[in-house]
């Protein structure tokens, strides 16, 4: 319900609509020549707004919702977005201008298809409902806080202090993820592997 009215919320605001590309028909529209480079945003490559036209009454089963970011940016005028982190590699408060969400981000998927919602969504929601204070995780996920950033604004949501840490990887330098079947850290703890140890190689 929370994630519903969060859509019903930006929609009533004009901020989204329905799309109906597959990721095949996303690649074959960025693939025009005169397309040129796709950009790519922490959700791959930037969407080319193939649906942007649609308003919502179009909306059919089967069918994602996204964020017309264009239309976002108006609606907050000169509102200031911006983040606080703490982790070592990119410590400080950083600035979030229209530049970067239109050209680093793009129109998000707000709510997928299968699951009526999305992880950009979720994480947001769920972080205000638990009045999460500071979030800790990975770097490959820094690219990502713009977007709930921006969300939080929409919403008017608290906005916590971000933490991103190093990433736990093997040998041979791949990122240890649990759909590889990683070691959970269960596993490295039955192996006599500290506390300290993965704090360390994370950073923190």
């Amino acid at each position: 319900p929370a994630y519903a009215a969060a859509l019903a919320q930006l929609s009533q605001l004009g901020l989204t609509y329905p799309c109906s590309c597959s990721r095949g028909d996303i690649r074959a529209a960025l693939s025009a020549p005169q397309e040129g480079a796709a950009m790519i945003g922490p959700d791959g490559p930037l969407y080319p707004g193939t649906c942007r036209h649609r308003p919502m009454s179009d909306q059919a089963a089967g069918d994602a919702i996204r964020l017309n970011m264009g239309a976002a940016l108006a609606h907050l005028g000169q509102a200031d977005l911006a983040f606080t982190e703490t982790g070592p590699a990119r410590f400080g408060d950083h600035m979030i201008t229209p530049h970067d969400l239109l050209t680093g981000v793009g129109d998000i998927v707000l709510a997928r298809r299968d699951i009526g919602t999305s992880y950009h969504l979720s994480v947001v929601i769920d972080d205000a409902a638990e009045g999460i204070s500071h979030v800790v995780r990975g770097e490959d996920l820094f690219t990502a806080t713009p977007v709930h950033v921006l969300l939080q604004q929409l919403l008017a949501l608290p906005r916590p202090v971000y933490h991103h840490h190093r990433l736990i990887r093997d040998a041979h330098g791949k990122r240890l993820a649990k759909r590889d079947d990683a070691r959970a850290l269960r596993t490295l703890r039955a192996a006599g592997v500290q506390p300290a140890d993965i704090r360390e190689k994370v950073g923190l």
